[in-house]
């Protein structure tokens, strides 16, 4: 009778350790973050997002864009007898397009498509401005100048937001999704600017 009551006892006080063990792990493990288990729509998983080809296009492809947008604001920049609110949007399209350029060249890097690689093979969109237009707007002065930078600027960015649909319709990469939404949204706005803009002139 004494062996089983000591039997018991030493069952039960088994039975109170493993339970309090089992108490500490759930204490001690980590809880898992609500992103962890977040869809592909939420955007949190960008980095485990392979990029595919239409994300590479759209990088290399907006990149150049973005660095002749760039160029052409600059130009007017340069110019006298501007109208403030043009020199004013053509310092906006540069501080806004600059970083952009930055993540773009960064995604290009990890990717393995480096900076100094060959693009030219690859689709970049309309709105790129030939280099006979982008020679008469450096030639052009005052109102002129304004004037064909508005008309060059809004068919370029036309071109920018053709090819941000893209992106948003074949693209896997989250982050570069929601750039290229977010270049459709922006430049889709400041075409509507620069056409009021051309039309006060």
């Amino acid at each position: 009778m004494k062996r089983q009551t000591l039997f018991s006892s030493a069952l039960a006080l088994s039975s109170i350790l493993l339970l309090a063990s089992c108490a500490a792990d759930l204490q001690e493990a980590p809880a898992q973050s609500p992103s962890a288990s977040t869809s592909h729509s939420g955007h949190s998983m960008s980095q485990s997002v392979a990029a595919n080809d239409a994300d590479m296009a759209f990088a290399s492809g907006m990149k150049m864009h973005h660095e002749q947008a760039i160029e052409m604001s600059d130009i007017l920049l340069e110019k006298k007898s501007i109208p403030e609110d043009i020199e004013a949007l053509a310092t906006r399209i540069k501080t806004a397009q600059s970083p952009e350029i930055e993540r773009m060249v960064r995604w290009l890097a990890e990717w393995g498509m480096s900076d100094s690689m060959d693009h030219s093979s690859m689709e970049h969109g309309d709105g790129m401005i030939p280099e006979d237009e982008i020679k008469a707007l450096k030639e052009a002065s005052g109102k002129e100048a304004a004037k064909l930078f508005l008309e060059q600027m809004i068919t370029h960015h036309e071109g920018a937001v053709d090819m941000a649909e893209t992106e948003i319709n074949e693209g896997s990469y989250p982050a570069a999704i929601d750039l290229a939404q977010d270049i459709v949204k922006s430049q889709n706005d400041e075409i509507h600017e620069m056409k009021q803009l051309l039309a006060a002139l």
